[in-house]
């Protein structure tokens, strides 16, 4: 698959859940998680599980940065 989109983060699939049409993903990438809404169809179609490796693909106009 070729994507225009240059952040790729690889992760491990830790937890979804389906809540009627959407889906929420919770994925480990290293020492941090993401979450991604996605569809429950994607899900369904993509037959994504615990435990899976996957990629976060992030193309996005603003990123911000914190320190704390």
């Amino acid at each position: 698959m070729k994507l225009s989109a240059r952040n790729r983060l690889p992760g491990t699939i830790e937890r979804i859940d389906v809540d009627g049409l959407t889906a929420k993903v919770t994925m480990r990438v290293g020492d941090n998680c993401i979450v991604a809404v996605i569809t429950r169809e994607s899900v369904e179609e993509m037959d994504l599980r615990v435990g899976d490796e996957v990629a976060a693909v992030i193309k996005s106009t603003s990123v911000m940065i914190a320190k704390e």
